[in-house]
C-alpha cells in the first residue's frame, strides 16, 4: 500500500468560486479521482477562477470529530491558501 506523505501534492481543478467580503469559498475537484473538497476561507485577494489548476496536500491526522485527514489547498508556487478536515 502506498502511503500519502505530507509533501505529496495532487492536481485539482477549481470548479466554483464564491466571493464574500474578505474571503472566497472555493470548490475543487481532484483530477484523477474526481473527489471534491470545499475551502471556505481562501484570501479574497488571491486570483482564482473556475478551471484553474491548483494542488491539494493531504496529511493523515488522528481522528478529530470523525475526520481523519487534513487537506490543504496550494497554488502553483506551493503557497498555502486554505485547509480543511475531511
Amino acid at each position: 500500500m502506498n502511503e500519502i506523505r505530507e509533501v505529496d501534492r495532487f492536481k485539482c481543478r477549481i470548479l466554483s468560486v464564491v466571493k464574500n467580503l474578505a474571503w472566497k469559498g472555493v470548490t475543487v475537484e481532484e483530477i484523477s479521482t474526481k473527489g471534491r473538497v470545499y475551502f471556505s476561507r481562501v484570501n479574497g485577494e488571491t486570483e482564482i477562477n473556475p478551471g484553474d489548476i491548483f494542488y491539494l496536500g493531504v496529511k493523515p491526522v488522528y481522528e478529530v470529530e470523525g475526520k481523519t485527514m487534513t487537506v490543504t489547498l496550494y497554488d502553483a508556487e506551493d503557497k498555502k491558501l486554505d485547509w480543511t478536515l475531511v
